[in-house]
């Protein structure tokens, strides 16, 4: 299985890509994971690619799967990534 591709490496290809020094190219990246990070909570949408979302899991009952032992688990907020159709399409191929 292939490695995936660094921060540094990202940068490189869309430097090379779109005609830009390196240094904007990770500005960029930059910019683009603080949007995201801040714009989480009212969903954020990167085009092609999915979605992060917010959300809200209720408090539920689980068990220690050593012991069997009831325990509560308390409502959290988690995020979520939902990957785009058109990611899938072009990824897996599926129509």
């Amino acid at each position: 299985m292939a490695k995936a591709l660094t921060k540094s490496q990202v940068a490189a290809h869309l430097a090379e890509k779109i005609e830009i020094t390196k240094k904007q190219a990770v500005a960029a990246l930059e910019e683009l994971a603080t949007l995201a990070y801040k714009n989480a909570k009212n969903t954020f949408t990167f085009p092609g690619v999915g979605k992060l979302v917010l959300v809200h899991r209720k408090a539920r009952i689980g068990r220690n799967p050593a012991t069997g032992a009831e325990i509560k688990i308390p409502a959290k907020k988690v995020v979520k990534f939902r990957v785009a159709k058109a990611a899938k399409v072009a990824i897996l191929g599926i129509k």
